[in-house]
């Protein structure tokens, strides 16, 4: 440690420019690590937001389809009712400007709906399915309260008779005290009164037909009469 001394008491006059040169570089290197640190906060904090902003992102997707599912169920219970397509028939009748239009929308939110939610990744595509939801939602809102307001009111008298006539032989045909044969009979009946009138939805007729089917099936097990 002698030759340290000795150099400090030779050379004491260089402590102050070196403890300036010390100090600057000790302030420049605490910038730099406050500069580090910084940058590490807004990184986490970019990150951060980045999630927030994926899992809103998915949350609306879900709302969405939701909303999807709850119109296509609004949809269903007339695709699977002939009775109520019979009783508002301007729901399938394409000559309808509003029908139509809610058919487009329709297609458009299907077309646009995701696998799941995380199948939407941009800002973008969550407003196009946004748009188009809303779209479907409105237009069948509209379609379905003019279909209330007309009813059957589109039709002449004889046609207004025909329909009442399928309503009979529909309720006939799905009639389990009836015997198979009434229930096949009627359901051609009806079929015929319908013809020209209403175009049933293919759901519509595969549910209605499976139902009709099911019945004549349990009419001639065994035991029962048929």
């Amino acid at each position: 440690m002698e030759p340290f001394f000795d150099f400090a008491g030779n050379f004491w006059w260089l402590i102050f420019p070196l403890s300036g040169l010390f100090g600057g570089w000790a302030r420049s290197w605490s910038k730099a690590s406050e500069r580090r640190h910084r940058r590490r906060v807004e990184l986490y904090q970019l990150r951060n937001r980045a999630a927030e902003v994926e899992h809103a992102s998915r949350s609306q997707v879900r709302r969405l389809m939701d909303s999807h599912d709850s119109v296509d169920r609004r949809w269903l219970d007339y695709e699977l009712d002939v009775g109520k397509l019979i009783d508002f028939p301007v729901m399938t009748d394409v000559r309808e400007p509003l029908t139509v239009a809610f058919l487009r929308a329709k297609r458009l939110a299907d077309s646009l709906r995701p696998e799941a939610p995380e199948s939407i990744t941009t800002a973008a595509g969550v407003a196009e399915y946004r748009e188009a939801v809303h779209s479907y939602e409105l237009a069948f809102d509209v379609a379905e309260r003019e279909a209330r307001r007309i009813k059957d009111g589109n039709f002449t008298g004889p046609e207004r008779e025909r329909l009442a006539t399928a309503r009979k032989l529909l309720r006939i045909a799905s009639d389990a005290a009836a015997t198979p044969a009434e229930r096949q009979t009627a359901y051609k009946r009806a079929r015929r009164e319908l013809d020209g009138l209403i175009v049933l939805p293919d759901a519509t007729l595969a549910a209605l037909e499976a139902r009709i089917a099911g019945m004549i099936d349990v009419g001639r097990m065994p035991g029962r009469p048929g």
